[in-house]
């Protein structure tokens, strides 16, 4: 599937827990379809400290969303300028 949403550009989801949420897109993976969004879709990641000056402990990062559930920012704007 090729897609119209890219790097940088501004989205905002349309569907899911994250519904309506804006953001800036940091990475399209075309071959699985999904993208990460900045400030968007977080998950909890338990890392296990690497050595004695690398912290361990319980990280926070954006998770990758189906880009079927995005929608660019502009396109979302002008259709919720029709529909009034």
């Amino acid at each position: 599937m090729s897609s119209k949403i890219k790097r940088g550009e501004e989205v905002v989801v349309i569907s899911g827990a994250n519904k309506g949420q804006r953001g800036r897109v940091l990475q399209v993976t075309p071959k699985s379809d999904r993208v990460v969004i900045e400030g968007v879709n977080f998950r909890k990641k338990h890392q296990k400290a690497r050595s004695e000056e690398e912290e361990g402990g319980i990280i926070e990062r954006e998770a990758p969303l189906h880009i079927s559930n995005v929608m660019a920012a502009e396109r979302y704007d002008e259709r919720q300028k029709k529909r009034g």
